[in-house]
C-alpha cells in the first residue's frame, strides 16, 4: 500500500492523466453503444413459468399485453367510435405490434367475446399485443403507441397507457433530488474540515468514479441482462460508498499533516492505514453484493454485477487517484486556521480533547444501560417488519400525475380492482377430455366468492392450448389475490383435473411476481447465512478475534431489521409515502435480497472503520478500555460525518419518483441512520467494553489456520510521533 500511495504522489500527473482518458474514452463508447437495460428475469420450475411457456406457443399471447384506456369525459364513447376506430387501426400497423383487440365489434380490428367497455359505455380499454415482452420492446416502438394514441385525446376523450411495456416509458432516468443530497454532503464536508478544498475531494473523487461506473454499466448491460433501475441504484451506492472512502482518507491524511508528517508522508500514512481499511471495507461490500449470485437467479445477477463493478472502482479511485490528488493540494487541505495553528503551536496528540473524547469516556462507564437502551430502540424500529407483505408493486403505486396509474384508476374504475391484475388459466389441450375438463373449471370458477368474472375458455387456433381469463375481486397487490392464486393451485384446479390429468397451470403478471416472491422468499435464509459467514470470516482475518466478527453479524442482522422495519412502516402502511410521490403496497420481493447484500456491506465499512482503529490502538498500547476509547474518539466524528452524508445521498434518491428506488433510499438512508448513530456510536462499544479483554481472544489453534492480513498498519506513522505511548 505504501509503494502505491508513494507513486500516486510521486506520479501524479500520470495517475491524474490516465483516469481522464479512461472516463472519456468509456464514456464515448458507451454513448455510441446505447444501453440494453432490461427486467428480465426467469424463474425455472414455477407454476406461472409453465404457463409462460404454453402462452409462448401463441404468437398472440407471446408478446407483452397492453391496454389503451379510453374515457369519455361527456356522454359515452359510441359518439367517439369512429375517432377511436381510426387511431386502433394506426396503432395495429405498428412496427412491433402484434394485434390490437377493439373494444367495440365489427371495427377494423379483431374484437373478441369478453367485454372490454363498462356497462355505462363511459369507459374501455383496447388490448395491445406487442411482438416481444416488454424488456425485449425498443422504448422507440412503445413511445409510438403511446404518441398514436394521444393524438385523438381531447375535451370529451380522455385517453390514457397502461401495462408493463407503457410503465418503462414513465420510469424516471434519474433522481431529480441526487443534486440536493450533493449540495448536503458538501455543506457537511465543508463544516467538517473548515476548507473548501478538502472538501472538494471526496465529493470529486465519488462522482469521477461514478462517472467511470455508470458507463462501464451501460457496456455491461449488451453482455448480461441488467435491470432498469440499476443504474439509479449504482449510482445511489457509488456516490454513498465513494464519499466515505474518501472521506475518511482525506480526513486520515489531514491528521498525520496535524502531527507533523510532511505531504508525502501523511498521504503514505493515510492509504496504508485507512486505505487499508477502505480496501477490507470495499471488499467486503463486493462480496457481499457477488453473494446475490449464489442464488442463481437471472434478475439478480445483473444487478450483483453492475453493484460490484460500481464499488470496485470506486474503490480504486479512492486508492488511486485520490492520493495524487490529495498531492496536488499539498497542505491546502487543512484550514487557514488549522494551518496557523500547526505553524504556532506545533502538532497536535494522538487523541484531541473534544466532545467524542468525552463520549467515549462515557460509554465506557455505562456500557450496560446504554447496551440495553440501544438494544431497545433497534428492537422498536424492527417491529414493522413482522408485517412484512412481499410482492410487486403495480401501476396503482405509481405516481398519480403518470399515464400509467391513471390508467390503472379507470380501469379499477370501470371494471373492478381485480381487473388490473387478471390470472390466466392456461391448460396444455391434448384430447378431447382436456378440453371438456377446462370447459367444466370455467364452470365451476364463475361460483367462486373470490372471483369477480371469468372469461369463456379460449381455445387457440391449432388446438393444443386453452386459456381462461380469471378476474380476482381483489387488486393484484392485496394478499387476498395471493390467495387466490394458491386456491386455484391447490384446490380448484386438482378438483377439475382429477380424472382427465390435463396440465392446468395459472400464469398472467400477478401469478408470476407471486411466484417471484416465493422463490426470493425461500432463498433469503441461505443468502443471510453466506454473507454472514464471509463477514465473519473476513474480520476474523481482519482483527484475529472470535467474538468482534460475532459482534458485527449480530450488529448487521439488527440494522437490517429495523431498516426494514421502516421500509414497511413507509411503504406497505403508508405512513408518509404520500410525501415521497409513492403509493402503499407490498415490498418488492427482490429488495429485501439487494438490501441485505448493501446493508451488510455498508455495515461492515463503518465495523471495520472504527474496529481497526480500535484494534491498532490495542496494538499500540495493550489496554483494552484505552484502544476502545481512542479508537471511538478518533472516529467518532469522521463516522457521524460519513453517516450524515450518506443519509443525504440516500434520502435524495427517495424523492426521484420511482417507487423502488425510493423504498432503497428511505430503507437504506434509515439503517445507515441507525447503524452510525446507535450502534457504531453506542452499541458496539459499550459491549466492547463489556466483554473486555477477550474481544482480541483467539484460539491459539485458530490463530495458525486464519491467514494474517493486516488492516492497520501504522509503525511509519507512529515512529514520526513520539506522543504515541
Amino acid at each position: 500500500m505504501k509503494s502505491l500511495a508513494r507513486l500516486a504522489v510521486r506520479r501524479r500527473w500520470y495517475v491524474l492523466s490516465v483516469w481522464v482518458i479512461v472516463i472519456v474514452a468509456i464514456n464515448v463508447l458507451a454513448h455510441s453503444a446505447g444501453s440494453a437495460y432490461a427486467n428480465a428475469f426467469s424463474l425455472p420450475g414455477t407454476n406461472s413459468t409453465h404457463a409462460v411457456e404454453l402462452l409462448a406457443k401463441i404468437p398472440t399471447k407471446a408478446g407483452d399485453v397492453d391496454q389503451i384506456v379510453l374515457q369519455a369525459r361527456t356522454g359515452t364513447l359510441d359518439a367517439e367510435r369512429a375517432t377511436i376506430d381510426a387511431m386502433l387501426a394506426k396503432v395495429a400497423r405498428l412496427p412491433d405490434v402484434a394485434s390490437v383487440v377493439s373494444p367495440f365489434c365489427g371495427s377494423s380490428t379483431t374484437c373478441r367475446g369478453a367485454p372490454q367497455i363498462n356497462h355505462a359505455r363511459t369507459i374501455a380499454y383496447a388490448v395491445v399485443n406487442f411482438s416481444e415482452q416488454a424488456f425485449r420492446l425498443p422504448l422507440p416502438a412503445i413511445r409510438a403507441v403511446e404518441t398514436v394514441g394521444s393524438t385523438i385525446r381531447s375535451s370529451t376523450l380522455n385517453v390514457q397507457f397502461g401495462g408493463n411495456a407503457f410503465g418503462q416509458l414513465d420510469a424516471p432516468a434519474g433522481s431529480p433530488g441526487e443534486f440536493v443530497g450533493l449540495l448536503v454532503a458538501a455543506l457537511i464536508l465543508l463544516l467538517a474540515f473548515g476548507s473548501f478544498l478538502a472538501m472538494l475531494l471526496p465529493l470529486g473523487v465519488a462522482l469521477f468514479a461514478i462517472g467511470v461506473a455508470s458507463a462501464a454499466t451501460t457496456l455491461l448491460s449488451h453482455v448480461i441482462n441488467i435491470a432498469n433501475f440499476a443504474p439509479i441504484l449504482g449510482s445511489l451506492i457509488g456516490l454513498g460508498v465513494g464519499i466515505d472512502y474518501a472521506l475518511f482518507i482525506v480526513t486520515r491524511s489531514r491528521q498525520g499533516l496535524k502531527r507533523g508528517l510532511n505531504v508525502e508522508d501523511a498521504i503514505v500514512a493515510a492509504i496504508n492505514t485507512s486505505g487499508r481499511a477502505v480496501l477490507f471495507a470495499g471488499s467486503t461490500v463486493v462480496i457481499a453484493l457477488a453473494g446475490m449470485l449464489v442464488l442463481r437467479l437471472s434478475f439478480l445477477n445483473g444487478v450483483a454485477i453492475s453493484a460490484s463493478v460500481t464499488v470496485a472502482i470506486t474503490m480504486l479511485a479512492s486508492l488511486t487517484l485520490l492520493p495524487s490528488l490529495l498531492g496536488f493540494q499539498k497542505t491546502r487541505v487543512l484550514s487557514r486556521r488549522e494551518r496557523r495553528a500547526l505553524a504556532e503551536h506545533g502538532p497536535e496528540p494522538v487523541v484531541v480533547a473534544g466532545p467524542w473524547q468525552r463520549w467515549a469516556h462515557f460509554v465506557s462507564r455505562h456500557p450496560k444501560v446504554l447496551s440495553l437502551g440501544a438494544i431497545a430502540l433497534i428492537v422498536l424500529a424492527a417491529v414493522p417488519y413482522f408485517s412484512l407483505h412481499l410482492g410487486s408493486s403495480d401501476q396503482g403505486s405509481n405516481p398519480p400525475s403518470s399515464t400509467t396509474r391513471q390508467a390503472y384508476d379507470l380501469l379499477a374504475a370501470g371494471f373492478g380492482p381485480g381487473f388490473n391484475g387478471p390470472l390466466e388459466v392456461v391448460g396444455a389441450i391434448t384430447k378431447p377430455a382436456d378440453v371438456a375438463t377446462m370447459t367444466s373449471l370455467d364452470s365451476s370458477l364463475r361460483t367462486r366468492p373470490d372471483v369477480a368474472a371469468v372469461a369463456p375458455l379460449v381455445v387457440a387456433d391449432h388446438g393444443t392450448v386453452g386459456i381462461i381469463t380469471v378476474v380476482p375481486k381483489s387488486s393484484p397487490q392485496a394478499t387476498q389475490t395471493n390467495t387466490l392464486i394458491n386456491r386455484l393451485r391447490d384446490v380448484y384446479i386438482p378438483r377439475a383435473t382429477a380424472a382427465s390429468h390435463t396440465a392446468i397451470y395459472v400464469g398472467g403478471l400477478t401469478a408470476i411476481f407471486a411466484d417471484f416472491a416465493t422463490v426470493l422468499g425461500s432463498k433469503i435464509p441461505l443468502f443471510i447465512g453466506v454473507i454472514v459467514l464471509l463477514g465473519c470470516l473476513l474480520l476474523m482475518v481482519a482483527f484475529r478475534s472470535v467474538l468482534v466478527p460475532l459482534v458485527a453479524a449480530v450488529m448487521n442482522l439488527l440494522a437490517a431489521g429495523a431498516s426494514f422495519g421502516l421500509v414497511v412502516a413507509v411503504f406497505q402502511w403508508g405512513w408518509g409515502s404520500a410525501l415521497l410521490g409513492a403509493g402503499s403496497g407490498p415490498i418488492e420481493s427482490f429488495l429485501p435480497i439487494i438490501m441485505i447484500a448493501i446493508l451488510f456491506g455498508l455495515s461492515m465499512d463503518y465495523q471495520v472503520f472504527l474496529v481497526s482503529r480500535m484494534h491498532e490502538e490495542w496494538l499500540n498500547t495493550g489496554d483494552n478500555e484505552e484502544a476502545i476509547i481512542r479508537g471511538q474518539a478518533n472516529t467518532g466524528r469522521v463516522i457521524t460525518a460519513a453517516a450524515l452524508i450518506m443519509i443525504s445521498v440516500f434520502l435524495s434518491f427517495a424523492f426521484g419518483g420511482q417507487r423502488i428506488i425510493a423504498e432503497f433510499g428511505v430503507g437504506l438512508g434509515g439503517a445507515v441512520l441507525m447503524d452510525a448513530f446507535i450502534l457504531r456510536t453506542v452499541l458496539v462499544p459499550s459491549l466492547m467494553h463489556f466483554i473486555g479483554r477477550a474481544n482480541w481472544w483467539m484460539p491459539r489453534w485458530l490463530d495458525r489456520v486464519v491467514p494474517h492480513v493486516a488492516v492497520e498498519a501504522t509503525e511509519d506513522e507512529f515512529a514520526l510521533d513520539p506522543s504515541v505511548s
